[in-house]
């Protein structure tokens, strides 16, 4: 029985060989176990790095994600003196793997990427049409001058319509365009530019549409601002020009000043022994019309203006807005081809396949000839106007267009930002080296010591701690009835140069009536809504009315403008001004007994205007201010007064420690709060 015990305790421990080695080492000395233990080793994942040729120390600190003085501590005790590296400094490759090596971690060579260039797919102008394939086309001629020297009223004639009546303020304020039948079977499309101060960008577009200018000139009032600008917009897109001296009805009219005015601008009429010509008319009474239109026919005949009417579409957009029952509305200009519905055209980034071609009056055609213009409804985004209308063969072809524009324009967006963050850390680094060039004799670690002494207090205070001075700002908002005025007006605000006073940001701008979202966005943002020649209907008013959104509309730029300025100013901190009202000379100086205390008292004389004791006094000593504050006490002999009116005497007592002295100044002034008037000034 007890041998079966000692055979099965026996079995029990050769079947633990690890049990019988710990006992047989523990009882036999100076032997060696035959089997030994085998660590486990676990395998750690080490962090890559890409490295390549060339790199910086600043450049290898970022792709290992470290700073630059961890760089610095890895090639410690290494041949490369590290005192005189810099986060600039290029490193051998060597030096480049012994710091990823001593920092634990493994390399690999970044891969050469390949910037595969892509193939423009934008669409361009066709060739020149060979002589054979041109017909006559009409002319198209731009009213260009000063405002209100008669211009519309000048089309009104011509098309015996009224439009000056229906624009606000009397003033052109968009781009008109209008094809007008003369009497004499000739057909000449007409461009009304606006000749107001604001709307420079809209007259420059119609110079470039044109084929004649017709400069219109008040007799009376002679060459103006505006008239100057049309004739720059004029030379510089190489256009003659017909000068119609309007108003010549009027008795205080001179039409041979006007000519001579003209002379300073290198417009030389034909009775100065110039080519061009200058037609005396008035707009309202119609006179002299005739001789006009024969003279621009003239002109045109002998300009040959001739178009090919076949293959595909080119023209201009004069004009864009947002219809509510259309959709986005472009006013074409055709230039070559024929635009029917059904073409496929592109703007920009904009494409239309034609749903609808309207002509002036709001009628539908079929289609338009070059030298038409014309209403096109079918644009899935809103063109810009001025762009180039160009017909493209399949809307895969449009989209390719569009696409490749937008493109095009973020690479541009993305060069452009990529040359400021370039400059940016130039300028960054030239600070940089200016905070260590008084370092450069210290050692690594001593330098590290320093900068850290230098920077330890810039950034010890919370967030909740750290003040920032409250800039006054007016956030806006801009809605237009078309893409003209919206340019217009943001051209105006490009002149904005009084940010020092108050910061003028524009939040959004945009085509079409006040909607719920921008009024969202002035909440949000505690800002206005200006809005031109655009409606907000009545529930919309309400909800800015609630939220105490500003929303301020106007038909007229100029008075727009004005609000805007108002506004800007009422923003502003008052100005603070002093008013002197007396002064007084110090005579003597006394004390008096007041209770057990002794007050000093100042005799003086009032030498001019008047002494209250309710306002503000100043001890002036020579040129040097010793005193400012108010009186404890006025007297006049032993009385107790408010005020002493000049050639007086009084006595007075300041409200503190006042050392009066013989020949000093005592002034009364009030201090007066007056509104501060913004800076900016737009030009009109």
């Amino acid at each position: 029985m007890m041998s079966s015990v000692v055979r099965g305790c026996r079995r029990l421990v050769f079947t633990a060989p690890q049990l019988t080695r710990t006992v047989a080492s523990k009882q036999v000395k100076g032997k060696r176990s035959e089997q030994r233990h085998h660590k486990v080793k676990v395998k750690l994942d080490k962090q890559e790095v890409e490295i390549r040729r060339g790199m910086t120390a600043a450049a290898l600190a970022t792709a290992m994600n470290k700073d630059f003085d961890h760089v610095l501590e890895a090639l410690l005790n290494t041949a490369i003196d590290s005192d005189s590296l810099e986060p600039h400094s290029v490193l051998e490759e060597k030096w480049i793997k012994e710091v990823v090596t001593r920092s634990g971690m493994k390399f690999k060579y970044a891969k050469l990427t390949e910037i595969k260039e892509r193939p423009n797919r934008d669409v361009q102008r066709r060739p020149p049409a060979s002589p054979p394939l041109l017909s006559p086309r009409p002319p198209v001629v731009t009213i260009m001058g000063h405002v209100d020297h008669g211009k519309t009223t000048l089309l009104d004639s011509l098309r015996k319509s009224q439009i000056t009546a229906s624009e606000a303020g009397g003033i052109t304020q968009h781009i008109g365009a209008f094809l007008v039948q003369l009497s004499s079977g000739e057909s000449i499309t007409f461009l009304d530019t606006p000749g107001h101060a604001a709307f420079s960008s809209m007259r420059a577009r119609g110079a470039d549409a044109t084929d004649i200018v017709i400069l219109v000139v008040a007799a009376d009032d002679g060459v103006m601002n505006q008239t100057v600008e049309s004739i720059q917009h004029a030379k510089r897109a190489e256009v003659p020009i017909i000068v119609a001296v309007n108003k010549c009805d009027k008795h205080q009219s001179d039409p041979h000043r006007v000519k001579k005015e003209l002379l300073a601008h290198d417009v030389v009429c034909e009775e100065f022994g110039g080519d061009v010509q200058a037609i005396h008319i008035s707009a309202l009474k119609g006179d002299n019309l005739l001789a006009l239109t024969e003279a621009t026919v003239a002109l045109a005949e002998v300009l040959e203006l001739r178009a090919e009417f076949t293959g595909a579409v080119e023209g201009l957009v004069i004009e864009s807005r947002t219809d509510k029952g259309k959709g986005p509305v472009a006013t074409a200009l055709v230039q070559r081809g024929t635009l029917k519905r059904g073409s496929l055209i592109v703007a920009g980034k904009s494409w239309a396949k034609v749903r609808y071609l309207f002509d002036e009056h709001g009628c539908p055609v079929t289609e338009a000839t070059p030298s038409c213009v014309v209403q096109v409804v079918g644009w899935k985004e809103l063109p810009s106007a001025g762009e180039e209308i160009l017909e493209v063969e399949s809307e895969q072809r449009a989209r390719e267009v569009v696409e490749w524009r937008t493109h095009t324009e973020e690479q541009q967006r993305l060069d452009t930002e990529k040359s400021l963050i370039e400059t940016k850390q130039q300028q960054h680094l030239l600070e940089y080296k200016q905070e260590r060039e008084g370092l450069n004799h210290l050692s690594w670690r001593q330098r590290k010591a320093a900068l850290y002494r230098q920077n330890k207090t810039k950034f010890s205070q919370r967030a909740s701690e750290k003040t920032h001075k409250d800039q006054l700002s007016l956030p806006v908002i801009i809605k237009g009835d078309v893409d003209g005025s919206v340019e217009t007006l943001l051209n105006i605000l490009e002149s904005y140069d009084a940010q020092s006073q108050c910061l003028l940001e524009l939040l959004h701008f945009g085509i079409g009536d006040v909607s719920e979202n921008d009024v969202n966005m002035a909440e949000t943002f505690t800002g206005s809504i200006y809005g031109f020649n655009v409606g907000a209907s009545k529930a919309i008013q309400q909800l800015a009315s609630r939220r105490g959104v500003e929303l301020k509309l106007h038909t007229v730029i100029y008075k727009l403008i004005d609000e805007l300025k108002d506004e800007l100013s009422s923003k502003l901190p008052p100005l603070t001004t002093e008013n002197v009202i007396g002064e007084a000379s110090v005579l003597a100086m006394f004390d008096v007994s007041v209770g057990k205390r002794k007050v000093p008292v100042a005799g003086c004389r009032v030498q001019k205007g008047t002494l209250d004791r309710r306002h503000k006094f100043r001890l002036m000593r020579g040129r040097e201010t010793v005193w400012e504050g108010s009186l404890a006490a006025l007297k006049h002999h032993k009385d107790e007064v408010q005020s002493v009116k000049a050639g007086m005497e009084c006595g007075l007592s300041a409200d503190g420690d006042v050392d009066f002295t013989a020949g000093d100044v005592i002034v009364c002034y009030e201090e007066v709060n007056a509104p501060q008037v913004t800076s900016w000034d737009p030009g009109f």
